[in-house]
């Protein structure tokens, strides 16, 4: 008789599946060693270790359970056309010292194989939660959305805890999720660019809400931002706003925040990418009104519950304006404001298409360095390592906020919160929307902040500030 330890390898299936879990339990052991002592690698090695490896030892063990299967099959099959009864099942004899070794090995064999899965699933659901694994397994779909990422306020969280939170509910539905993407990345199907807003993105109150308190009082908050001219001097002046963050104290709610006070409902009614809003639905303590716009909603208007992220739609992956990158270049010292017309020149090169982000770099470089040859010889040959260091800081820029790969330009992905890059709180402010006893949304601005000095050279607000 066949002795039970070879039966199962005795069909070619079964075979292969013993083949898959053996090498895959092997490599997983020594790449975690590897991994352990501190030979960190790239996510390539940390996806073989706990996601390829641990999926193959899995399907190993579903061919070894199949191979049984057709082995049994056959058996059974040969026996029917000999006009014999089928073979009898195996018997465990606990009283046959072989049978009990063979029972002992095959325990302690499965539960190291066990313990090796089960320590690899572990890693690999981290892993796969991790922000390097979001962007850059995905690195061809998820670049742009990695690239700003990790320029965000939020770059030491992880894409995991905006994308899905606490709790098995959503990891499941994550996982799910996840799947459909891998199959869009296997398969280059993926949409170029990727689309926003993320219409099965969980409730930001339940993501957000882990860090950010609805019902902490923030206040006013003094913002100065810096612009610089496109003359020969690339003027510096200055806008100061005062901006009514508020929120809920005492039982008074008031600035910005009022939109996300405990006590306040929002609902809109909106297009798909909720950049026009036709109608607006308020529950406040005192007042339930809806508001209708001017214009008719189309068929795929869609009604939405107002959270963070209908403002903050930026907060983990912002990407600027060719105008506000280049003044914050010049502000920190990236770019050498002395230099002749480089804000000028510098929105030029910016504003143009290249084929690629290294051509991009290449080209904008060498733009720098032409114009200031045939235009300002002396500066050229007297400054020509800030030059070189604003040529590389505008191609930076540019990489940072456009990839040609996915169809991203400058104005794919606008920002919402207050009103520069797109309508932002125009899409209600905008005194169309009213309610049926004639009340309007209102355009006033002064509703959440304050002009305190515009485009100045030396704001006599800041005096004593600085």
């Amino acid at each position: 008789m066949q002795k039970p330890a070879f039966a199962l390898i005795r069909n070619p299936v079964s075979l292969l599946g013993a083949i898959f879990v053996a090498l895959a339990a092997f490599l997983i052991v020594v790449l975690s060693a590897l991994l352990l002592v501190g030979h960190t690698g790239d996510w390539r090695l940390h996806t073989l270790a706990y996601v390829l490896l641990p999926a193959v030892l899995g399907l190993g063990v579903v061919l070894l359970v199949i191979g049984l299967w057709l082995q049994r099959h056959d058996e059974r099959k040969a026996a029917a056309g000999r006009g014999a009864a089928p073979p009898p099942l195996p018997v465990i004899d606990l009283n046959e010292r072989a049978t009990r070794r063979t029972l002992l090995a095959a325990l302690l064999l499965g539960g190291l194989g066990l313990l090796i899965f089960a320590g690899a699933g572990v890693q690999g659901v981290q892993f796969m939660e991790s922000t390097v694994f979001c962007t850059q397994a995905c690195h061809t779909t998820m670049h742009p959305e990695g690239s700003s990422h990790a320029r965000s306020v939020h770059a030491n969280v992880t894409c995991a805890d905006c994308h899905v939170g606490p709790g098995v509910k959503w990891f499941v539905k994550s996982k799910i999720h996840g799947t459909q993407e891998l199959i869009e990345v296997v398969t280059n199907t993926t949409p170029r660019p990727v689309p926003t807003p993320i219409h099965n993105l969980r409730p930001a109150g339940e993501v957000c809400g882990q860090c950010h308190s609805t019902n902490q009082f923030i206040g006013d908050r003094l913002i100065v931002r810096t612009r610089f001219g496109e003359d020969a001097a690339n003027t510096p002046t200055k806008t100061v706003l005062m901006l009514h963050v508020g929120g809920e104290q005492g039982g008074t709610i008031s600035g910005a925040h009022w939109h996300a006070s405990p006590s306040t409902r929002i609902r809109y009614l909106a297009d798909p990418a909720r950049r026009t809003v036709y109608m607006v639905e308020l529950d406040t303590p005192g007042m339930q009104k809806t508001f209708k716009g001017e214009a008719s909603p189309p068929a795929n208007a869609q009604w939405r519950a107002m959270d963070c992220v209908d403002c903050h739609n930026r907060a983990a992956h912002p990407f600027g304006t060719a105008a506000n990158e280049v003044d914050a270049a010049l502000a920190d010292g990236r770019i050498d404001t002395s230099l002749p017309f480089i804000r000028r020149e510098g929105l030029r090169v910016l504003q143009a298409s290249y084929p690629t982000q290294e051509k991009a770099r290449e080209a904008i470089g060498n733009e720098i360095v032409t114009f200031y040859e045939k235009t300002y010889p002396d500066v050229a040959a007297g400054q020509s390592a800030s030059i070189r260091r604003a040529g590389k800081a505008l191609g930076d820029i540019w990489s940072a906020n456009v990839f040609p790969q996915m169809n991203v330009t400058w104005d794919t992905y606008p920002n919402h919160l207050g009103h520069q890059q797109s309508p932002g709180c125009f899409r209600c402010h905008d005194n169309k929307h009213a309610a049926a006893d004639g009340t309007k949304i209102s355009k006033n601005c002064g509703l959440c902040h304050h002009l305190v000095a515009q485009d100045e050279a030396a704001p006599e607000a800041l005096k004593g500030l600085e």
